[in-house]
């Protein structure tokens, strides 16, 4: 049984949490941004009063944030993690943040004698509930080693991608081709309703030849059910795809359709949606085109 900070137990880290105390794991939470969860509370977590005391009393401490600067104040900011970090522990950001920040992250962990690794997942809620999660590592290999166990009873493709920021970097271009897929099952179930065919079964037949993907069949559904609650909110894909634009800049690459998608998600927020499940990138589309494929003439 390891000793585990947890600090972000929100619509992702909540069931990541409760997979690691399913585990027989001993989690440590923190009160400095809101109360902990009561269900982990009643399954046996310690609450302390900030970040420092929570690296101080474990081996290992989780992040799970939603963007960049969150990350950095915890582990930075006033009674963060860096001040009861120490030689034996072992910390690891699983949250999706900018892959240059995280290099700059990892150097001043490992300066405190402690290690860093750098894990994102993919997967949704679904599989952090399933405990079916993606992980993408970055960081060292014996680091690597010794979290194992713990990626081990919250995700099931675990992998040491390299160093420090390579999980990041992972992350990124896993999110690009999520957003790209989605764009293209959307256009194609708009193509397809627009020229009068039921849409349903369109994805039907699609589902049975090379067009066939995971994104196809669940976001599909979703765009032909209306059914847009998160899932992954547009806003946070949003982030991850300004991590890549950004990247691309520093790199001097063109993602061109990453840029379009990015732009029919930021229609999709001007119409009040950054709040939907980003298979809800469909209603931008119907908007741009005055057309619902679910015939309910309320496309915006």
């Amino acid at each position: 049984m390891a000793t585990i900070g947890f600090i972000g137990t929100g619509i992702m880290g909540l069931p990541m949490a409760q997979n690691l105390q399913n585990a027989g794991h001993q989690l440590i939470l923190s009160r400095h941004f809101s109360s902990p969860p009561a269900a982990l509370i009643d399954g046996g977590a310690m609450v302390l009063a900030n970040p420092r005391e929570v690296a101080q009393e474990a081996e290992f401490i989780i992040v799970m944030l939603p963007d960049t600067p969150q990350v950095n104040d915890v582990l930075f900011g006033e009674n963060g993690l860096s001040e009861g970090c120490s030689a034996g522990k072992l910390v690891i950001d699983m949250s999706s943040i900018s892959p240059s920040a995280t290099k700059g992250f990892a150097e001043k962990i490992n300066a405190t004698g402690a290690r860093y690794l750098d894990a994102p997942v993919s997967g949704g809620e679904v599989g952090a509930r399933a405990a079916t999660l993606s992980i993408m590592v970055g960081g060292e290999q014996a680091a690597f080693d010794s979290a194992l166990p713990l990626f081990q009873a919250m995700g099931k493709n675990i992998t040491l991608v390299g160093g420090n920021g390579d999980g990041q970097t992972a992350k990124v271009a896993n999110q690009i081709i999520v957003a790209l897929n989605i764009q293209a099952v959307a256009e194609a179930l708009l193509f397809a309703s627009k020229n009068g065919a039921d849409p349903a079964k369109v994805r039907e037949a699609l589902m049975g030849g090379f067009a066939s993907s995971k994104i196809l069949e669940v976001h599909g559904e979703r765009m032909i059910n209306g059914t847009f609650s998160p899932g992954f909110r547009i806003a946070l894909h949003q982030k991850d795809l300004n991590l890549a634009l950004e990247g691309a800049r520093e790199l001097g690459l063109n993602l061109p359709n990453t840029a379009n998608a990015q732009q029919v998600f930021s229609t999709c927020a001007a119409l009040g949606g950054s709040g939907w499940d980003h298979s809800g990138l469909i209603k931008g589309l119907e908007h741009m085109a005055n057309h619902s494929i679910r015939g309910d003439h309320t496309p915006n």
